[in-house]
């Protein structure tokens, strides 16, 4: 049976901020985030928005009314989580007008959250091939202001949504994956913002892609040279640059300069969003789809999925007929680029505006053209607005 993703969407806030102007800012070279990091914009989430909101948004504007019919589990993968205890699927599939005849939960395991509910949904799929599955990976990235990890903060959503006979990408059976107890990257209870070893977390990303990427190549009697492209999670793009020059020298100088142009397509988007934590993977997936020329019906790409903690997978999926059609059918390039720039000063009070201690409170969400909203806390439960069309 086949399996894999039949539509993809994407979203993020109306807002960015230019990162020459934020190395300007810091008493950093614009260079250090724009080359160094691969960074040109971040995304700069208002208060009015969060993990579901953003999940809200990238989901509407894949699903119809026909789809929604057919989905029988929704899988949010976060690490924004809203609430100790209640699920951020339950608010989706009320935002969403899902059926009440659904299993929806939440996981959680740093940026792999997305690629584990993918793991979870093949399983319901096989069961019942006749359904499909919704799979969201939504986070917004904070590492504080004026710290190491602010350049690779961002926020984004993107929604997956999968089926037995896929538009877009069938995914092969034969993943391979490790895990393992490391301290990189964690954000203990009761704080807002992540606590990171940025060198330590890179190596191991690093050793993970190597290791993985080798293992799968000995399963399955494969070489670089049989994949069309790599996608890589991506917390900055250079980290996925970094690790494909590691199997480059595999192939030949011309190969090798054609998987680089590939990675350029792919990392176009994050590029200018900044980091999506779980969907960052699928977000460079996205743009690899829109942005390359060079994909055919049938090409293989591979996937490596990293969650720091860390789980790591490699995976690989096949083109389909609609892949072309399916993906690009969304405008994201000219979202992007109709964002409103905001100045360094005004993303900080942004910033500090989205901090939140559990105290009811209003938000003021009407410059935010947003269908989906938070509008703000009562009786410690979150408020949303669905707008209408």
């Amino acid at each position: 049976m086949k399996f894999g993703i039949d539509k993809i969407g994407f979203a993020t806030s109306h807002l960015y901020v230019d990162m020459s102007e934020l190395a300007v800012a810091r008493n950093e070279e614009p260079g250090k985030y724009l080359v160094g990091l691969g960074q040109s914009k971040m995304a700069v989430i208002p208060p009015s928005q969060d993990a579901v909101t953003l999940a809200c948004s990238a989901a509407d504007k894949i699903l119809t009314d026909a789809d929604k019919g057919e989905i029988g589990l929704v899988i949010f993968g976060t690490e924004t989580g809203i609430d100790n205890s209640k699920a951020a699927a339950m608010y989706l599939v009320d935002l969403l007008g899902l059926p009440q005849n659904i299993r929806a939960f939440e996981v959680k395991q740093a940026c792999y959250g997305a690629t584990a509910g993918i793991a979870i949904a093949r399983d319901y799929l096989r069961a019942h091939p006749d359904k499909k599955a919704l799979v969201l990976g939504a986070d917004i990235a904070r590492y504080g202001l004026k710290t190491s990890g602010e350049p690779t903060q961002g926020g984004g959503a993107i929604a997956l949504l999968l089926a037995a006979s896929p538009q877009i990408m069938s995914l092969e059976e034969e993943p391979v994956y490790r895990a393992q107890n490391i301290m990189d990257f964690w954000r203990p209870l009761g704080l807002s913002e992540a606590r990171v070893q940025g060198k330590y977390s890179s190596d191991v990303y690093l050793e993970y892609f190597e290791r993985l990427f080798a293992e799968y190549c000995q399963q399955n009697e494969s070489t670089l040279n049989d994949f069309a492209a790599l996608v890589f999670h991506l917390p900055y793009t250079k980290m996925g640059l970094k690790a494909l020059r590691t199997v480059l020298d595999e192939v030949s100088p011309e190969k090798a300069e054609y998987y680089l142009q590939q990675f350029e397509a792919a990392r176009e988007f994050n590029r200018n969003v900044g980091n999506l934590y779980t969907g960052s993977l699928y977000l460079s997936l996205l743009s690899l789809l829109q942005n390359s020329s060079r994909l055919s019906v049938g090409d293989k790409v591979g996937l490596f999925s990293y969650g720091s903690g860390a789980q790591g997978e490699f995976f690989t999926g096949i083109l389909q007929p609609g892949f072309a059609e399916i993906a690009s059918d969304q405008g994201t390039a000219q979202f992007l680029a109709a964002r409103h720039k905001v100045s360094v000063a005004e993303y900080e009070d942004l910033y500090q505006a989205s901090l939140q201690n559990g105290a009811d409170l209003q938000v003021d969400f009407e410059n935010d053209p947003a269908k989906f909203v938070f509008t703000g806390v009562k009786n410690h439960q979150r408020q949303y607005l669905k707008r209408e069309s």
